[in-house]
């Protein structure tokens, strides 16, 4: 059953004559009744009962009327979500990218690439750092955006990947105010309360390979609450739970409002880049655009 066969008893149904529904579908009367009787011909019934003037729905077509105008609906919404389908797929670009960067980094630029091509259509998927690149190579991302610690050897780089270094963060210790005198008090006790990232996340590593080597070895330092989540790690950090290595990006607001105090005068920190990755190959115009305002 074909969407304008459904449109065509509707515009009956509606008009109460075949005169009527010709001029509605923008037919010909004699075109439209040939089509009618193509449509009874194909379902092997028939559908009118023409000798009722207005011509009405014979009793069998009258009971299916409302199955009839939720298929023709269904099929209009099909036509519109196909054809929408394929603009959105010729002008998408898929973004993956760190926890911590989609929460502030990232939707920045996104609002900039809306303001100045509103038609491009964009999926961000959130991941953990490998998981990103993973998704780059497998093609199921088109740019990945990470961190990356400058000092140390890219263990992904590859001939097949271009890069591109779009901004600077640091890794800063924050708490909801300064350390007690006491916390700091090297040989007296003093304890350091922290939270902990788990060692198979990036942060996690950069934690144990930049942070915690060149903590004060004469005071205590005590892993309080493990989470991968950076945000949850802020919220922590601000509530009193321990100290939290945090993106000062992410912190930013916090820091503003002195939620939280930087601590980076007395506890260790870490620079990181902001890197942008890609395929090289034949990006579509979505990923060609993104790439070209970063």
């Amino acid at each position: 059953m074909q969407l304008e066969w459904l449109e065509d008893i509707i515009a009956i149904s509606d008009t109460g004559s075949f005169s009527g529904a010709a001029e509605r579908r923008m037919l010909t009367q004699s075109a439209f009744s040939r089509r009618i009787r193509q449509i009874e011909n194909h379902v092997g019934v028939e559908l009118f009962d023409r000798r009722h003037k207005p011509i009405r729905l014979r009793p069998t077509t009258e009971s299916q009327k409302e199955q009839i105008l939720m298929l023709a609906a269904a099929l209009r919404q099909l036509v519109v979500d196909l054809r929408r389908g394929e603009r959105i797929a010729s002008n998408r670009v898929v973004i993956a990218c760190q926890h911590s960067l989609t929460a502030r980094r990232v939707p920045a630029l996104l609002q900039k690439l809306q303001m100045e091509r509103e038609e491009i259509y964009v999926r961000l998927r959130s991941a953990n750092m490998d998981e990103c690149v993973g998704m780059l190579v497998s093609r199921k991302a088109d740019v990945a955006i990470v961190y990356r610690v400058p000092d140390e050897a890219n263990d992904i780089r590859a001939d097949f990947l271009e890069e591109l270094t779009i901004g600077m963060d640091r890794l800063i210790p924050v708490f909801n105010g300064p350390l007690p005198q006491k916390s700091m008090r090297a040989g007296g006790g003093g304890t350091i309360p922290y939270i902990p990232y788990p060692s198979d996340v990036f942060l996690g590593q950069v934690m144990e390979r930049k942070i915690l080597p060149f903590l004060n070895p004469a005071l205590q330092h005590v892993p309080k609450v493990e989470t991968a989540l950076t945000l949850a790690a802020v919220e922590m950090a601000a509530i009193g739970v321990g100290v939290a290595w945090v993106p000062q990006s992410l912190a930013h607001d916090r820091l503003k409002s002195a939620a939280l105090v930087d601590l980076s005068g007395v506890l260790p920190y870490c620079d990181m880049q902001v890197v942008a990755m890609r395929v090289q190959g034949k990006p579509n115009l979505a990923e060609r655009i993104f790439w070209s305002l970063l």
